[in-house]
């Protein structure tokens, strides 16, 4: 099974404070804003000129099923893999005891699911390219 990290993704606070704060102070540029029903969220993906790297920002509302408290600066969402094919991942994933712990999701024709780590970390898979 091969896996590619491509991004990283932040809880934030306030979506439209932040994504000021990394286009006009930190010069990335906007890629894409999208809602996500599942996760009564929204979402800000943002790239630097010249990097492969994504910075991805994630509001949650306070009764989404993700939300938990929130800790200023320590707010690591999850970190985003890329792999071939999704559902012969997550079974890969859940044989070897990291179940699903948010099925997939939507947005776009993109999808994506959430499996956790041995520390409770999130770790999204998506299937095919994030070069989007």
């Amino acid at each position: 099974m091969e896996f590619k990290f491509t991004y990283t993704g932040i809880r934030v606070v306030d979506l439209d404070r932040s994504i000021r704060f990394y286009t006009e102070i930190l010069a990335m540029t906007l890629l894409s804003r999208g809602k996500i029903p599942e996760t009564k969220g929204e979402i800000a993906v943002l790239k630097s000129e010249g990097s492969e790297q994504i910075l991805e920002l994630n509001w949650y509302a306070q009764d989404s099923p993700v939300a938990g408290p929130y800790k200023e600066g320590e707010e690591l969402d999850h970190l985003a893999f890329g792999v071939e094919d999704l559902d012969k991942a997550l079974k890969y994933l859940e044989e070897k005891g990291h179940p699903i712990v948010l099925g997939k999701c939507e947005i776009e024709g993109a999808e994506w699911a959430y499996v956790e780590d041995p520390d409770g970390n999130w770790i999204e898979l998506f299937e095919g390219s994030e070069d989007e």
